[in-house]
């Protein structure tokens, strides 16, 4: 490795063009980087792909397994710069130079529900603590215990945040500190997790980049960051990154994922067929039944909708559903409504955009979505981003604006809340599935091990 070759370019931002390539530092994690089926994904990940689409090159993930080795492999000329999630604080910036913010966090400390809640930080004393090393965490901590000279904890560095909340999750950890956004997603998996209080104000995270006497690189990723934000772009990537995080509960996500080990081994066959048949995402089908039914085949509505995914009669009558409460009929006519409903969105929506609004559209319907889409147009926000569009649904259930579109009321807010459930219900089907993938694949790795 040629330590340091990243440090002394005398126009960083001409090199990288030169290269037509970027090279970003991060580590793996569910709000910065990993891979999924589908390939490279991540909120850090996204914002730094961005980026180098901006410039023009490709971009090189050089992604580590410890949060605390990002900075230093910074500094030894790894990478031009690294978007891992960091906070911005006055000791790291003595060691590199961080763009302004482009999102905003606050440490909270979690407890698992149930268990005696630390109401402040004196209840924190004489409680089984654990922090990441080399975190923010343990500057807060450290600052705290010049007034709370009792307070104690437990600095690691084999476990990362997410490691320590899930050990929190289990019982096996009193408490540990993280980022609110960590904590969001993280809650998803493990509903139990509680936020006890925070421990400080609002903080920011910013990409670091090396020290030195070049700033066209840096100039340039501090100009792209705030056109992202005027633009909207990168509040659509916070939006689909911990969007659905934000809004699910703790009643809903405990009873899914028991239901999940329950109840979807029994119909996951029919997804999978349907998923095979459309192209669809078999967890994303399965997301949507749960929302519609909680995966009971013979489930009947007030409205006159029925069955695993809750088709209409004209609905089911168009797709050649006989019974709609005929679970194999109902999965493969609701896959096939979706995919119906993606292809009908406009060629002007893309990426996730086109499919949380086909998710509003099995549930209120195309025509009350090109209703909102207008709206959003009339109010100079983005027809094409999910993020303006759902802030206009709920409008189509008052009488002006019902009054003023082509196909008058319907319970947009219903919507809004569908695509957000659907899509928490999917993240957290993904994560138990590929865990699940990964601990098979152990297990073949065992039986298929030679004898020694």
């Amino acid at each position: 490795m040629l330590t340091g070759c990243f440090l002394f370019e005398d126009n960083k931002l001409r090199a990288v063009k030169s290269a037509r390539e970027l090279v970003v530092l991060t580590s793996f994690g569910p709000t910065t980087y990993f891979e999924n089926p589908e390939g490279p994904a991540g909120f850090e990940y996204d914002l730094a792909k961005a980026f180098a689409d901006h410039l023009g090159v490709r971009l090189r993930v050089a992604a580590v397994r410890s949060f605390s080795e990002v900075l230093p492999r910074l500094l030894d000329g790894e990478a031009d710069f690294a978007a891992s999630g960091i906070t911005i604080t006055d000791a790291r910036r003595a060691m590199v130079r961080f763009t302004p913010p482009y999102q905003h966090v606050r440490q909270q400390v979690v407890y698992r529900r149930g268990a005696n809640r630390p109401a402040d930080v004196a209840a924190l004393i004489d409680r089984e603590i654990e922090v990441r090393a080399g975190t923010s965490y343990v500057d807060r901590l450290t600052e705290l215990k010049q007034e709370y000279p009792d307070l104690t904890w437990t600095e690691v560095d084999d476990r990362e945040t997410e490691d320590l909340l899930q050990a929190v999750w289990e019982g096996l950890l009193d408490v540990t500190v993280a980022d609110s956004n960590i904590v969001a997603v993280n809650q998803q998996y493990f509903p139990e997790l509680q936020v006890a209080f925070e421990l400080n104000d609002s903080e920011g995270l910013g990409w670091a980049f090396p020290p030195g006497p070049d700033n066209s690189l840096y100039d340039e990723a501090v100009s792209f960051l705030e056109s992202a934000r005027t633009s909207g772009e990168l509040a659509n990537l916070i939006e689909r990154y911990y969007g659905a995080a934000s809004r699910s509960g703790y009643v809903n996500m405990t009873v899914y994922q028991l239901r999940v080990q329950t109840r979807l081994p029994e119909y996951q066959s029919l997804f999978e067929a349907a998923a095979k048949l459309t192209g669809l995402d078999w967890r994303l089908l399965a997301a949507i039944g749960y929302q519609e039914s909680f995966w009971d085949p013979k489930a009947i509505s007030p409205t006159g909708v029925r069955g695993m995914m809750m088709l209409t009669e004209e609905t089911a009558k168009q797709l050649g559903v006989v019974n709609r409460l005929d679970a194999r009929q109902s999965v493969i006519g609701g896959a096939q409504y979706i995919a119906q409903l993606i292809e009908r969105i406009p060629a002007t929506v893309s990426g996730p955009d086109r499919l949380w609004m086909a998710l509003a559209a099995y549930n209120v319907g195309p025509y009350h979505l090109e209703d909102a889409r207008t709206i959003t147009q009339r109010q100079k926000g983005d027809p094409n981003k999910w993020l303006d569009v759902k802030d206009r649904l709920p409008l189509l259930s008052r009488t002006k604006w019902a009054k003023a579109v082509p196909y008058g009321y319907a319970r947009g807010s219903e919507a809004v809340i569908f695509v957000n459930r659907v899509r928490a219900y999917y993240d957290v089907l993904v994560k138990l599935d590929e865990e699940e993938r990964a601990r098979r694949g152990t297990e073949a790795l065992k039986l298929n091990a030679p004898a020694l």
